[in-house]
């Protein structure tokens, strides 16, 4: 059977086409590799290897900084740390829940604000979760309890957690 195109273009476009349905066939336990996650958005690969709860205190800190300062004129700042600990790992993988959810890891920790007072932080770290799976940002959500403003993630951060 010989299929027969009217241009050139739409000729070259059925072999990238082709060819990108080949490099997606691929079976394994990966994560998804870049053309994957920006274009081709073939399904989830996700190994569940993201970084400990401690990894990301340093987003979440820069990150409360620049959202203070950027928002609400004012400068708060996270000054440290204490009680990091793990509050899930993937809770949404059962047979009931979203099986090819995107892996999470969800964590708490008590931090010291720069006006003196200790406040909870809930956060979670998001496998491929930078902008666009790019890496562009840090694949960290986060809500510090008592100063979420405009209460994004609801009351007590609520929606910060699993």
């Amino acid at each position: 059977m010989r299929i027969a195109f009217s241009s050139p273009r739409i000729a070259v476009l059925a072999m990238l086409v082709a060819a990108f349905g080949a490099i997606s066939t691929v079976d394994s336990a990966r994560a998804a590799n870049p053309l994957e996650l920006n274009f081709w958005l073939s399904g989830p690969r996700y190994d569940g290897q993201m970084g400990e709860c401690w990894q990301a205190l340093h987003a979440v800190s820069a990150q409360f900084a620049q959202k203070e300062s950027t928002y609400w004129n004012s400068n708060l700042r996270i000054t440290g740390f204490a009680d990091v600990r793990e509050v899930a790992f993937r809770p949404w993988e059962s047979p009931n829940g979203a099986y090819n959810a995107i892996p999470r890891r969800f964590c708490t920790a008590s931090a010291m604000i720069s006006d003196g007072h200790p406040r909870l932080v809930r956060y979670s770290i998001i496998e491929d979760g930078g902008f666009a799976g790019t890496g562009l940002s840090s694949g960290v959500e986060w809500c510090v309890v008592g100063l979420d403003r405009n209460w994004a993630y609801g009351r007590n951060c609520r929606a910060a957690m699993p």
